[in-house]
């Protein structure tokens, strides 16, 4: 029986030379392989949900929560949407050989910046079986060999997208090993796979915060990761009430179990007697349970508010949950960002010009957002054709990373027989 860590380098070692052959690829290649591997999905939908039940169900039998489940369940519609994702990305431009920018030096040197593929991508992720379309496609577009490793709750139905991927790697004349699948639950298999930054380019963890803890003090290679999304609506003393009630049902309501779902409700107290008693109606009637300061419960005489601890305030609860807090105006809303908030997601509802302006400048998160859901905060939904995940570091790359976030660079000179004096 092969060891974790022989079969870990055999991945790397057959990525690595995949990714050295898909670099040069023309871009008309890559898309034709977009475009087989997003009607191969369509017309194996069947045997895709077959997969998936059987996950679902093994995960209803062990009492994952309602948001994990929804988390993990695929459906005609979102393998549909999971095409179209790979549609999109192939009517993108091609990232890689862009000249970022050119200069001729004084001596005649031509200076070229020009975007190449970062290598090979480990991609450890938890649920949400649709993020393997999405992660493959756009690694293969951006010149990058992938090696997918799922959570265990999601294997069945990652082992039959992945074999749909590989046929349409074989019919497209690609390397089938630019896309390739951790088939085991072994963790050490992850363990071993983030030593290897001899092959392995960049580590991309997409979960829970300690699942991204674990990979980013484990990797011997650059980490893009964010730890956690506790996303915010601010309600200024201006806002459109209706306007603000669906932003806030939305954000938190749509899709609990996902990164970019509202986690806190910031609102100015000006307008929280009016407001509060309305929304928190509202979410009730949704199934969330509210966790409020004081001041909120005081506004909303009737609905059940939980007092809302330190730790409620800080929270990425992925579920129908939600912390509130009335403020006495927005520097105190923006501090109570800066003070809990994980730097991912943040939207205003204003009318104010001034208060927009004022909120978006001071406000330090990878999206900043004015009269609109935090759901919004997302690859496909910002037109990168999709994400491979959302970034709240600095360097390299911020917010969701799709095609040129998944490329560097390199410096390519021509001369004509200069030399240094």
């Amino acid at each position: 029986m092969t060891s974790p860590g022989d079969y870990s380098l055999d991945l790397a070692r057959r990525a690595k030379v995949a990714a050295r052959t898909l670099a040069p690829t023309l871009g008309q290649t890559k898309n034709r392989w977009l475009h087989l591997a997003a009607d191969a999905l369509i017309q194996r939908t069947p045997e895709i949900l077959s997969a998936n039940t059987g996950d679902v169900t093994a995960a209803t039998q062990a009492n994952l929560t309602a948001a994990n489940i929804d988390r993990l369940r695929l459906t005609s519609d979102r393998i549909r949407a999971a095409a179209n994702g790979l549609r999109e990305i192939a009517g993108l431009p091609d990232p890689v050989g862009r000249v970022l920018n050119s200069n001729v030096r004084p001596n005649g040197l031509h200076v070229n910046k020009v975007s190449v593929p970062l290598g090979v991508i480990f991609f450890i992720y938890e649920s949400r079986p649709n993020v393997t379309i999405d992660a493959a496609g756009l690694c293969v577009k951006s010149g990058n060999a992938i090696i997918l490793r799922g959570g265990r709750e999601a294997l069945a139905s990652n082992i039959a997208l992945h074999a749909i991927l590989q046929d349409a790697l074989r019919e497209a004349k690609l390397p089938v090993d630019v896309v390739q699948l951790v088939n085991s639950t072994d963790r050490e298999i992850v363990g071993q796979l983030l030593k290897l930054d001899r092959y392995i380019d960049l580590a991309i963890p997409r979960g829970g915060e300690s699942l991204i803890r674990r990979v980013a003090d484990e990797a011997t290679m650059p980490v893009l990761k964010h730890y956690m999304g506790n996303c915010h609506v601010y309600v200024d003393q201006s806002a459109d009430l209706t306007m603000a009630e669906a932003i806030v049902i939305n954000g938190k309501c749509q899709r609990p179990g996902v990164c970019n779902a509202t986690e806190s409700l910031l609102v100015h107290t000006d307008i929280a007697g009016k407001f509060l008693p309305r929304v928190t109606a509202a979410l009730t009637a949704k199934g969330v349970e509210l966790r409020g300061c004081p001041a909120t419960a005081g506004f909303a005489p009737g609905v059940t508010i939980k007092p809302a601890s330190e730790a409620d305030f800080a929270a990425e609860f992925l579920d129908l949950i939600l912390s509130i807090r009335v403020v006495q105006n927005i520097d105190e809303a923006i501090e109570h960002i800066a003070q809990y908030g994980s730097g991912h997601t943040e939207s205003i509802v204003t009318r104010n010009l001034d208060a927009a302006r004022k909120f978006t400048t001071e406000v330090d998160s990878a999206a900043v957002l004015v009269n609109a859901s935090t759901r919004f905060n997302d690859g496909f939904e910002f037109g990168l054709g999709a994400e491979i995940g959302i970034s709240t570091d600095k360097f390299h790359a911020r917010g969701p990373c799709g095609l040129q976030e998944l490329c560097s660079y390199k410096y390519v000179v021509y001369g004509d027989g200069q030399v240094k004096g």
